[in-house]
């Protein structure tokens, strides 16, 4: 008789947790908690809710949520059934949201309560809709959508059969997809399969326990994630804690003083987020009450100020950065320390520059950085170029947009838009986005090298650097900085700060800013990360003169 022939498929993460009987919880927001049983049997009661409601295999399902039980219970049930999740970027414009659920083919929409302003505004744009299902913290419900709504998610689950066995099925079956968040044209969708997803969910898994230095996980560590459940997966976290059996938290909508709360009361140990919410997160007043100490937060969706990275490990906060994007499912790479490497002590130069570096690239990520002819570079920490990569659990593609799937995977590697380097040591440093990257003088200016300089001095709090087309030098660059409150300082000594080290002959005397603008806020994405053309757009003439 042949062998049973394994399929790679999303349910099979949730059977280890289980044979392994983790006495571990998933807690939303420290009121409500579910073992692992019992997480699989609510699981199971969505399987037969959506079932009922018509959800076949390939039926696309969408999600408008806060990080929630409710989002993981999606995570499984709805790729489980051989629909395909399609997770909605709940902070992009209304009219971004109804292109991108139209888009997705959505049939199902999942609905905070939160949200139904938005879906008000949207109702006339999403003629292939058929059913809305409410979500509610307090499990009251509130009708919306006339004869398309379904009734309330708890209510619903309660009323379901379970599904007694989800379905086998082919494990290029597609699980989710989701729309990029990039800051030109329409939101791109990408996809993933069951084969992908479980793959990520195991090299991610296989990469932080290599870390012998730091971010080492195991079974017995605390997770909350930082990064909405709709971006890119929470970056595949969910699928590693629920596989290891971990304790689960989930905060719901994003406030300091609630993720504070958490941390101290749920002993959380792991997270990962934007810079911008770690920023707010130390500088919110309950910080200063709460031991951070022993805390892991993985950085990524943008570069990680090297004075955060020291503003966190004085906290005793183990921070370190993470690379990927939404094509890539998303990490390829983490900054895990090497004891070869003699970082030295926690705050070290090189232990900083270190745990702000890209990273060595995950299990089975192949990395590699080249020229223009797709020539690779070699790995001497100079030698700039793209970086492409090759992983198991890259998109194939843009959903509907054949012309962009072929420039993305052109050559055979995935192409990222992002100028780096790698080093002697495996290390991969980014530079800057190939779009943020100032040309100016024939020179390369990294933004990224100055906003690091510019974020070191003590009354700055936030700091962009955008390059500005100039009839002279093509580009030049600009600082926009936000002050930290009651401090002061002038547009010179900020410069100065740069003047320093191109005085040292760390860098080329045109990375000296035309000008210094004095912000009350950055502009940023609807992830939290800056929003690079905006300003550019926003600041454009200070640097348009010859």
């Amino acid at each position: 008789m042949p062998a049973h022939d394994y399929q790679l498929l999303i349910k099979n993460l949730l059977k280890t947790p289980l044979a392994q009987a983790s006495r571990k919880q998933i807690v939303y927001r420290g009121t409500q908690r579910f073992t692992y049983p019992e997480l699989a049997a609510r699981i199971h009661r969505l399987g037969g809710a959506l079932g009922a409601l018509g959800a076949l295999r390939g039926t696309r399902v969408a999600v408008m949520d806060w990080d929630s039980h409710r989002y993981l219970e999606a995570y499984f049930a709805v790729p489980m059934l051989g629909c395909t999740l399609m997770m909605v970027n709940i902070r992009l414009s209304p009219e971004q949201i109804a292109y991108t659920i139209d888009h997705a083919e959505a049939e199902i929409l999942l609905i905070n309560k939160d949200f139904y302003p938005v879906f008000a505004q949207i109702r006339d744009k999403l003629p292939r809709l058929r059913h809305i299902v409410c979500l509610s913290d307090d499990g009251t419900a509130e009708p919306i959508g006339g004869a398309l709504y379904a009734g309330e998610y708890e209510a619903l689950l309660a009323a379901a059969t379970p599904v007694a066995e989800f379905p086998d099925f082919s494990e290029y079956t597609i699980a989710t997809t989701f729309y990029t968040t990039g800051t030109t044209g329409l939101p791109k969708g990408v996809y993933f399969t069951h084969r992908q997803l479980v793959l990520h969910t195991l090299t991610l898994m296989s990469t932080v326990l290599m870390g012998g230095m730091n971010g080492r996980v195991s079974r017995e560590d605390v997770y909350l994630p930082l990064t909405p459940m709709f971006h890119v997966h929470a970056w595949g976290f969910p699928y590693v804690a629920t596989l290891m059996g971990m304790q689960q938290v989930y905060a719901g909508r994003f406030l300091p003083a609630t993720v504070l709360r958490l941390l101290a009361s749920e002993g959380v140990t792991i997270s990962h987020c934007v810079p911008t919410i770690l920023h707010m997160i130390l500088t919110a007043p309950e910080a200063r009450e709460i031991d951070l100490d022993g805390w892991r937060v993985i950085i990524g969706g943008s570069a990680m100020p090297q004075a955060l990275c020291r503003a966190a490990l004085a906290r005793g906060i183990d921070v370190f950065t993470g690379y990927g994007m939404s094509e890539t499912c998303p990490i390829l790479s983490l900054a895990q320390l090497k004891r070869d490497s003699e970082p030295g002590a926690p705050g070290a130069e090189k232990d900083v520059a270190i745990r702000c570096s890209t990273g060595l690239p995950a299990a089975l990520a192949e990395i590699a950085i080249v020229d223009e002819d797709m020539n690779p570079l070699p790995h001497d920490g100079k030698s700039m170029g793209e970086i492409v990569a090759r992983a198991p659990s890259l998109t194939a593609g843009y959903t509907k947009n054949p012309e962009a799937s072929e420039a993305l995977w052109r050559g055979g590697w995935l192409h990222t838009g992002d100028i780096g380097t790698i080093d002697a040591e495996g290390y991969l440093h980014i530079a800057d986005r190939s779009k943020d990257v100032i040309k100016t003088g024939g020179e390369w200016i990294s933004s990224l090298a100055l906003e690091d300089i510019l974020l070191r001095h003590p009354a700055v709090n936030e700091c962009a650097v955008i390059g500005i087309e100039n009839a002279r030098w093509g580009e030049r660059p600009v600082a926009i900085v936000v002050l930290k409150p009651d401090a002061e300082t002038t547009e010179e000594e900020l410069k100065d700060e740069v003047r320093k080290r191109v005085d040292a002959g760390e860098l080329s005397r045109y990375a000296i800013p035309d000008h210094v603008v004095f912000a009350l806020e950055l502009e940023k994405t609807s992830v939290g990360k800056l929003d690079k053309k905006r300003m550019r757009a926003i600041y454009g003439v200070l640097a348009s003169q010859p």
